[in-house]
């Protein structure tokens, strides 16, 4: 048993354009008029690189509401200055990202590397490689990860956090520059976790802690048309972290 980093760094970045519209982390080097001083300002949206996704980044579309029936229209927006972390408005601070950090997560990280298994398994074809594009709709099913998971030995326990290696990543740093300045100028299409019962009841049976990928929204996406987001299922009820 060890312990490992596997978060993208923030600089430079996983990605050099965050995806979904989102703003790119910046500095604002602000001199003072006349000596030699500065200060810095540090924008960055949390979504922008290697993140858990909070009980608030995802709902009940249907219901407006978020994990524990916590309504939308009582969740405040905007610019919210936060003089002492230890002292924000409760109203603020529910169903927030911090009780986790305060408690921390703890728990057994298991790989099911889909990207490792097609390289070399007959399942990859001749030319061992996957048989689907990362930067595609694709649906990764649940036979899919049972199958690489018992082709790696991994024996799913309680408490677990599944963590999938898709390919997102990989097919990234071995793109061209107009292949990534391409990825961010269409609408977002990637390969992810089918939505589906059978994937909800094999994520809530085998419960797992948490669940990330090296995908961007773990998820396949878009969602097919009339079909609910698995976020909706995972965050807004189950109330499991989702990495990314």
């Amino acid at each position: 048993m060890g312990i490992c980093s596997i978060r993208c760094p923030m600089y430079p970045t996983a990605l050099q354009q965050p995806l979904f519209g989102r703003k790119t982390p910046e500095v604002i080097m602000k001199p003072r008029a006349g000596r030699p001083g500065r200060d810095d300002e540090i924008n960055i949206n949390t979504q922008s690189g290697s993140q858990w996704d909070g009980l608030r980044h995802f709902g009940l579309m249907d219901h407006g509401v978020f994990y524990n029936d916590i309504h939308m229209d009582t969740m405040s927006g905007g610019v919210i200055p936060i003089a002492d972390p230890k002292n924000i408005d409760p109203a603020l601070a529910r169903i927030g990202i911090q009780k986790w950090a305060e408690h921390g997560i703890s728990g057994r990280g298991v790989l099911v590397d889909l990207v490792r298994y097609y390289a070399t398994n007959p399942d990859g074809g001749p030319e061992r490689q996957l048989p689907y594009d990362p930067w595609s709709t694709h649906p990764i099913t649940v036979k899919e990860i049972e199958t690489v998971a018992a082709h790696q030995g991994v024996k799913f326990r309680q408490g677990d956090i599944l963590i999938l290696r898709v390919g997102f990543i990989k097919k990234y740093h071995e793109s061209t520059q107009n292949e990534r300045d391409a990825l961010v100028s269409r609408p977002e299409q990637f390969a992810g976790i089918e939505q589906s019962d059978e994937m909800k009841r094999f994520l809530w049976n085998n419960h797992f802690a948490a669940v990330a990928s090296d995908q961007p929204a773990l998820e396949r996406w878009p969602t097919p048309e009339g079909t609910p987001h698995m976020h909706q299922t995972i965050l807004g009820l189950w109330g499991m972290p989702i990495g990314g």
